[in-house]
C-alpha cells in the first residue's frame, strides 16, 4: 500500500490522480477491517504457530536445527518469531514489496551466511499447512502469500538470486 502510494506521487507528478488510478486505494479501505482482524488474530495464536511449525521441524527435518551438531532451537524461534511479525504487519498494510525491501533483503543475506536456508525452506512451507489449520480459512489467505514469498526469499530458492 505505501508503495503504491508512493509510486501513485511519482506518477501524477503536480497533477489530480484520476479515478482509476485510486481504485488500489478503495480496495484497501474495503478490505481494512478484515486486515486488523488479520493482524490481531495472527497475533492472539503465533506462539501456537511457532510451536506447532518447531514440532513439525523437530520431526520430519531435525537436522536442520542442529547443523553441525550444534542445537539452534533458541535461535530459530526468535527468528521465526521476527518474521512472523513482519509478516502480520504485511497482511495489515498489504505491502509486500516493503517486506522486501525493508526486511527480506537484509534477512537473506543473514540467512544465507549461516547456510540457514533449508532450515527457513521447510519452516515457511510447514508454516502455511499450520496456518491453514490454526486460522480462519479469510485469515490464512491472506498470510500464506507472504509466508510463500519469506520462502522464497529466505529458503533454497534465494540461492538463485
Amino acid at each position: 500500500m505505501l508503495n503504491k502510494l508512493r509510486q501513485l506521487g511519482n506518477q501524477i507528478d503536480s497533477r489530480y490522480a484520476s479515478d482509476s488510478e485510486l481504485q488500489f486505494v478503495d480496495g484497501y479501505i474495503a478490505s481494512f477491517d478484515n486486515r486488523i482482524i488479520a493482524y490481531q488474530t495472527i497475533k492472539s495464536v503465533e506462539k501456537e504457530i511457532v510451536e506447532t511449525v518447531l514440532k513439525r521441524l523437530q520431526t520430519n527435518h531435525p537436522e536442520l536445527l542442529l547443523p553441525k551438531g550444534e542445537d539452534m532451537q533458541a535461535k530459530w524461534k526468535q527468528d521465526t518469531f521476527r518474521v512472523l511479525r513482519h509478516s502480520a504487519m504485511t497482511v495489515l498494510i498489504d505491502d509486500p514489496e516493503l517486506l522486501k525491501q525493508q526486511f527480506l533483503y537484509w534477512f537473506q543475506t543473514i540467512m544465507q551466511a549461516f547456510g540457514a536456508q533449508p532450515a527457513c525452506d521447510a519452516t515457511y512451507l510447514i508454516m502455511q499447512d499450520v496456518v491453514r489449520e490454526k486460522l480462519p480459512i479469510e485469515v490464512a489467505d491472506m498470510l500464506c502469500p507472504i509466508l510463500e514469498v519469506n520462502r522464497e526469499m529466505l529458503g533454497l530458492s534465494a540461492k538463485k538470486t
